[in-house]
């Protein structure tokens, strides 16, 4: 194998990386990982490095899991792929029913995708495609700041990061934006901002209901935006906006589902049910690329005509509902059962947060953020890569996470033994320590 410099040499003269500047990358000493094991990932050094972030929020029992692996080998032997465009097979048919086993009951249709952005794209879609073959023109979505829902430019319509998005606002659709229910003001509880960001979307849509096909908004934790957390009186009086104005909930679930927040998807937390839900990353366990938006049999039922009604939704990809990727999930959706991960996952929350809490009291800790296993740490101060440094310090000391600006994310693997999130929380103590004390 080629050294590590030698690689590094190739990528900056070929490779062009999403989310990085490519003029302070090199700097930054890149590294070349070969292998992962377990919670570990290995450098081309043979370095281990303990994937604090789950690989970017996808992995779910560990790197190499023999079971996803020996699924997909199989499912290779047999069949490596096939278009769903009028086809179908039965690694597809049994994740759908999968999924709506384990979904909020009421949704009853699933519409694969290959990632998040594309599985939103879709979802954005579907609601205004629904509504207009209702009879009703609704043009514009309602949002909410400081969302993100991938990078494509009906998603980034819906979004609210602006160091993300405000480069493409003259390539975007109309929407209407409100305030984030996890920005609080001085002293305000998480409920009393709920109900404030309610009555901002309800002036709305007594003003332009009639036109808003879709509200949109991330269920619990707006985990791109700085894993701002709300409270779920949120969720449940969206769905009452949407019952009241007409409007579909259409929640993305990529972050947040498949046992993140210690639920199986963030919507639980608030026992609501949303018209269109969008998930994907833990689907796979982290092994291979899916998503798929889950519908309401209202929305499936709006796209039922004949061959030349006009009423199909003419929205889908090459590599839909992948062969590959569906054994994937279905091996690791049989494991979360077996394994109880999801409940796993509660634990894992409760046990990180306790573990870092002294952090808390860090003069340059503004805010420590948690969900389940979502954990977002603000730190100070802002605008001098403070975020970047304690990522920095961690990584020398072994351990691998990513910053959002200022604000430190940690998303394990939700498998993850006792042992290793202490040796997690430890090395994020430490780091913290070093870089704002």
């Amino acid at each position: 194998m080629s050294s590590r410099s030698e690689l590094v040499a190739r990528d900056l003269r070929a490779v062009w990386h999403p989310f990085t500047q490519h003029a302070q990358w090199p700097a930054d000493d890149p590294l070349v990982i070969d292998r992962g094991s377990g919670v570990y990932l290995y450098d081309t050094d043979g370095r281990r490095y303990l994937d604090g972030v789950s690989s970017l929020w996808v992995t779910v029992h560990g790197h190499g899991e023999p079971a996803i692996n020996d699924a997909i080998r199989a499912q290779l032997d047999r069949l490596e792929h096939s278009t769903f465009l009028g086809l179908t097979h039965e690694p597809g048919i049994r994740l759908a029913e999968e999924l709506l086993r384990v979904a909020p009951a009421g949704l009853s249709r699933v519409f694969f995708a290959g990632d998040g952005s594309s599985a939103a794209e879709a979802a954005i879609k579907m609601a205004y495609q629904a509504a207009l073959q209702r009879g009703r023109d609704r043009p514009l979505y309602l949002h909410v700041a400081e969302g993100y829902h991938g990078d494509t430019l009906g998603a980034v319509s819906l979004g609210g990061v602006e160091l993300f998005h405000a480069t493409y606002r003259p390539l975007l659709i109309e929407t209407r934006i409100v305030g984030s229910p996890g920005v609080l003001g001085v002293g305000q509880t998480r409920a009393e901002r709920a109900n404030e960001v309610l009555a901002e979307m309800r002036a709305v849509l007594s003003r332009e209901g009639e036109r808003v096909c879709a509200v949109v908004v991330e269920p619990m934790v707006q985990a791109a935006g700085g894993m701002l957390t709300h409270d779920a009186s949120f969720l449940v009086g969206v769905r009452a906006l949407c019952d009241e104005s007409g409007a579909a909930m259409l929640v993305d679930e990529v972050a947040t589902g498949v046992g993140a927040t210690g639920t199986w998807f963030g919507v639980d937390h608030a026992g609501v049910v949303p018209d269109l839900m969008v998930v994907g990353k833990r689907l796979t366990g982290g092994a291979l690329p899916l998503s798929a938006v889950l519908a309401r049999e209202s929305v499936y039922d709006a796209f039922l005509g004949t061959p030349l009604s006009g009423r199909t939704f003419f929205h889908g990809h090459t590599y839909t509902a992948n062969p590959l990727s569906c054994a994937a999930a279905l091996a690791n959706l049989a494991l979360m059962h077996e394994r109880g991960t999801v409940a796993r996952a509660g634990v894992v929350g409760e046990r990180l947060g306790a573990a870092l809490a002294s952090a808390a009291a860090y003069d340059g800790v503004a805010e420590i953020r948690r969900l389940g296993t979502m954990t977002g740490i603000e730190v100070h101060p802002v605008g001098q890569r403070t975020g970047f440094e304690v990522c920095r310090a961690a990584r020398r000391r072994g351990v691998l996470i990513r910053p959002l600006g200022d604000v430190v994310v940690l998303m394990p693997p939700l498998g993850i033994s006792d042992s290793e999130l202490d040796e997690l929380a430890r090395v994020v103590d430490a780091s913290i320590r070093e870089v704002v004390q």
